[in-house]
């Protein structure tokens, strides 16, 4: 007790830079302990860490085909596709094919009311007659005024007949030939008003014509039912064409410049399981659009059977590359540590987990190409590696009797308790 109160009484005597200079002491000496007991508490804590083992699920590093696939998804559309429609308006009598018909090229697929057509070329054929009939007389009373005008000269050439008197009988001439050449002119325009109306008559029949591509196509919507009054132009059917058919993908600029045109497509549909169809990039867009930084694709499938429909959604798969002899690895067991990406080998022997650096290279679904280093072999941890540290122990999965993964295949062959 003497020893405090000499003590207190000491700091008493103190001047105000001695207390200071104490008490900086007193609080750098408390951090100088802080800290060294803050770096043991670590180290011990860290070393239990490595210590300490965790079960774990381990593959086989295995060695075969990977390829690098882009993946799409898309929209089927005819190959071509064009609306039917009467060039004249009337009434629809007759509609000869329906929705999914097959369609031959040139086929009569509808027929409007023709009467009132096959009257105008009723009329344009008797307007022909007429203006015929006016033709002949135009062109024989032509030809009796050249016989008067040949008179007429000889004539006046023997004094027999004055000027007035042949001027008279030159201008009659000339004004029957004007006659013959209107007479004429009228036959030209009543033959090409009959071919008009034989033209008019023709469009009551209504065709489906194509120029190009096969020869079926199919009816894929009807518009209009028998016995409607159509105006020019009126949609009746739509004819399209799916055999072969198209696949619409869009690519963002990451894969546009990996698509060529004749690249060979994989695709698929939900309502086939299991079944793929195969076609060709045929066409490539030239620009990107703006709003979705995406180039439109088109595959053409061949689809002899007719199985794709218009208007399914497919998936497309396009290959860019593949490697024969990869080393491969389940691309769950890549981690990253200390900012390098990895996998944890499993050295079954010593039960413990070692991080090694990898470079990954082509990833195909659940797989992963291991690209750097070349020798990497063994098994790899797929379960619980995130729990792992380098250097960790590791418990090899246990169920009923022990079972331990085949050196070869890193499957787990059976071992009985108390058996080696």
């Amino acid at each position: 007790m003497d020893g405090k109160m000499k003590i207190i009484e000491k700091i008493k005597r103190m001047s105000l830079a001695q207390k200071a200079f104490l008490i900086l002491s007193v609080l750098l000496a408390v951090l100088i302990i802080w800290k060294v007991g803050q770096a043991v508490f670590k180290k011990s804590n860290f070393n239990s860490f490595r210590q300490a083992a965790v079960a774990v699920e381990i593959a086989p590093i295995q060695t075969g085909l990977i390829r690098d696939v882009g993946q799409f998804s898309g929209t089927l559309i005819p190959k071509s596709q064009f609306v039917v429609a009467p060039k004249v308006s009337g009434k629809l009598k007759k509609l000869y094919v329906n929705i999914g018909d097959k369609v031959e090229r040139g086929q009569l697929v509808a027929q409007l009311d023709d009467e009132e057509y096959l009257q105008q070329v009723a009329q344009a054929e008797a307007d022909l007659k007429v203006a015929r009939a006016n033709f002949e007389e135009s062109r024989s009373a032509l030809e009796l005024a050249r016989k008067e005008m040949e008179r007429a000269e000889t004539l006046h050439k023997k004094g027999i007949l004055s000027d007035a008197q042949f001027d008279s009988a030159k201008a009659q001439f000339q004004a029957q030939e004007a006659r013959f050449k209107v007479a004429e002119a009228q036959v030209a325009n009543r033959e090409a008003a009959l071919e008009t109306a034989k033209v008019r008559l023709s469009y009551t029949r209504i065709n489906a014509t194509w120029e190009t591509g096969s020869n079926f196509r199919y009816v894929g919507e009807r518009f209009v039912d028998e016995g409607a009054l159509l105006s020019a132009n009126t949609p009746i059917i739509s004819v399209i064409e799916i055999q072969p058919i198209l696949a619409v993908i869009y690519a963002t600029d990451k894969e546009y410049f990996r698509i060529r045109v004749g690249q060979d497509v994989a695709v698929s549909s939900s309502v086939f399981s299991g079944e793929k169809f195969y076609g060709k990039v045929v066409r490539l867009a030239p620009l990107l659009k703006e709003t979705s930084r995406q180039a439109r694709v088109e595959i053409e499938i061949e689809n002899k059977d007719g199985k794709l429909k218009p208007g399914m959604f497919i998936h497309a798969e396009i290959e860019f590359g593949r490697r024969e002899n990869a080393r491969i690895v389940p691309f769950n067991s890549i981690v990253t540590r200390q900012n390098f990406q990895g996998i944890f080998l499993a050295e079954i022997e010593k039960r413990k987990a070692i991080f090694k650096p990898i470079k990954v290279g082509i990833i195909e679904g659940e797989k992963a190409e291991v690209s750097e280093p070349n020798d990497i072999s063994g098994f790899v941890v797929v379960l619980g590696q995130h729990l792992l540290q380098d250097g960790m122990g590791i418990i090899l999965p246990e169920k009923g009797d022990k079972k331990e993964p085949s050196q070869r295949t890193g499957k787990f062959s059976d071992r009985k308790e108390g058996k080696k």
